[in-house]
């Protein structure tokens, strides 16, 4: 492979793992009282990151009125600045009126300075774990009592593997990378599988290594900037949704019809969905970031009321079509729509 880096909610949530076995309005110290649970984005502005604060406050909801006590939700921005979210995860920590923690880390590594915190209570990581090892779900400093999350390298092998297959017949395939933030150890844990299966397909050429930052805007114009250099470029690959529908545009500002090349996104937003089911984009690698954050909170409230903590909650068992989901998959589930807007 030659490789040029440049800098650049449709079905319901499956049954998830432990549940609040035992609670009642007299157990666990339940019954009336109330708990407040901060949840520290990666970014508040994101639409990841929201859906997760959605799912958070659904479940929050659910089980004040079940168990007859009252849960507080509330969000912070991160900002994507490892930096901050760690400055507000010691914060929380020592703030006498939370109760728990839920954080989607930027810098999951990074995060781990926190611990432990001032004030012990429960920590709850979604979409990449707290600690030294990405891709370990399991949890890696005292105080994390779960991880809803799975391997980013899982799902970016799936999705390096149909590059493979669409490029087989195809000598030089072109294909630039979208990646959602090159310092970020998620991305580039993802980044270095993406490597590790087209570098063993010389016919592969990665033409560019953009960063998307999650954005639409902003990929449309890295995408716009590599299509001038190369106009003949066949395919995208890109770990969000929100980049892969500014590379779609990118293209269609080139007058490239989607259709005709490779793209791929990651997320399963409703328009990621519905352009995978249109033939403009190749496929797409589901989440359920609602279904995770409500993951989040059960597991939060479990330790926090005394009960069995289901210490890793793996991502990828929540979604009930793909995890990549083609034209073809997508036609033998037409009831499915995606569980969040990018």
């Amino acid at each position: 492979m030659k490789h040029t880096k440049t800098l650049f909610a449709g079905l319901s949530a499956l049954a998830i793992g432990a549940s609040l076995v035992g609670c009642s309005a007299d157990s666990g110290g339940a019954g009336g009282d109330t708990y407040e649970v901060v949840v520290l984005a990666s970014s508040s502005q994101n639409g990841y990151n929201q859906a997760v604060y959605e799912g958070v406050e659904r479940k929050a909801k659910e089980l004040s009125e079940d168990l007859g006590i009252t849960i507080k939700t509330k969000i912070q921005d991160g900002q994507f600045d490892a930096n901050t979210q760690l400055s507000q995860l010691q914060n929380a920590g020592t703030s006498g009126g939370t109760d728990g923690i839920i954080v989607v880390p930027h810098d999951g590594p990074a995060l781990a300075a926190a611990f432990p915190l001032a004030n012990p209570k429960p920590v709850a990581a979604v979409l990449n774990p707290i600690g030294p090892e990405i891709s370990e779900m399991q949890p890696q400093v005292e105080g994390v009592v779960t991880t809803v999350a799975s391997p980013p390298a899982n799902g970016a092998k799936l999705q390096a593997e149909t590059v493979v297959e669409y490029c087989k017949d195809i000598d030089p395939c072109k294909i630039g990378y979208l990646a959602g933030l090159l310092n970020s150890p998620l991305d580039v844990e993802r980044v270095a599988a993406w490597d590790a299966v087209i570098e063993e397909h010389k016919n592969i050429t990665v033409v560019g290594t953009l960063e998307g930052a999650y954005d639409r805007d902003k990929s449309l114009t890295a995408v716009s900037n590599l299509l001038q250099a190369n106009p003949d470029l066949n395919g995208i690959l890109s770990n969000a949704d929100q980049q892969t529908m500014g590379a779609q545009i990118a293209l269609e500002n080139a007058g490239i019809d989607p259709s005709t090349v490779f793209l791929t996104g990651g997320g399963g937003t409703t328009e990621g969905v519905q352009a995978v089911r249109d033939g403009k984009w190749t496929n797409d690698f589901l989440n359920y970031p609602v279904s995770m954050g409500e993951a989040a909170l059960e597991q939060i409230m479990n330790s926090i009321l005394g009960n069995e903590v289901e210490v890793v909650v793996d991502a990828d068992s929540l979604v009930a079509v793909g995890p990549i989901a083609d034209r073809a998959v997508l036609e033998a589930a037409p009831e499915f729509t995606g569980e969040w807007n990018g």
